[in-house]
């Protein structure tokens, strides 16, 4: 099944509908045909950022912890690297 895309009025317009208090989001799910799950996230990501973007929703925690990873792969990719060219030098 293909993911369905939203374009970002119509997210907003539901954040909105939502934030007034007067609809939950099972019932904002039946009547626009979109999971309740997925309303909630746009709700909680909209009112903290403004943005549904989820880069612009994570911490300076979560963006470190992405950054150490990537750098935790390229060293482990360079020392395998060093490694197999060691053992082809000590064939030699």
């Amino acid at each position: 099944m293909a993911k369905k895309r939203f374009d970002e009025d119509f997210k907003k317009q539901l954040v909105k509908i939502y934030n007034q208090g007067n609809h939950s989001y099972r019932s904002l799910s039946e009547e626009y045909g979109v999971s309740a799950p997925t309303i909630r996230t746009w709700v909680i990501r909209y009112n903290d950022s403004k943005s549904f973007n989820i880069d612009d929703n994570r911490t300076e925690e979560e963006i470190e912890l992405i950054e150490l990873r990537k750098r935790l792969k390229q060293l482990e990719m360079e020392n395998d690297i060093l490694k197999q060219a060691a053992l082809l030098l000590g064939k030699r």
